[in-house]
């Protein structure tokens, strides 16, 4: 009877273990989309409303634009947030465009499931 046990507590044991690998191994990394933003904004809080469907399709990243180290990008979109990059490519600014935030997390995560 132990030796049945132990037998079973090792199969359970080793099963859980390959089940974990598996699902790590099918984990897909999620896209970074980067909110450029300053406080305060109210077109950014907006944008962060129509955001909230898909928020489980990206990670985001928001970044104040009006930081000492964020200099650069004060000069370049001062006048345009909120502007959104999707792994660190320009996408959009000032609204968020919903289909074409569709069509690029779709193409995202098909290439994900290609890999």
């Amino acid at each position: 009877m132990f030796w049945f046990q132990g037998n079973s507590m090792q199969l359970a044991k080793s099963s859980f273990g390959l089940f974990l690998r598996n699902l790590s191994a099918s984990k897909t990394t999620l896209p970074v989309l980067t909110l450029f933003t300053k406080d305060p904004c109210p077109l950014c809080d907006e944008a962060k409303e129509v955001l909230k469907p898909y928020k489980n399709r990206f990670i985001l990243q928001e970044v104040d634009i009006t930081l000492p180290e964020n200099s650069a990008w004060y000069e370049k979109y001062k006048f345009d947030i909120p502007v959104f990059h999707l792994n660190d490519q320009f996408l959009m600014k000032h609204r968020v465009n919903t289909s074409k935030l569709e069509k690029q997390l779709l193409k995202f995560e098909q290439q994900g499931a290609t890999d």
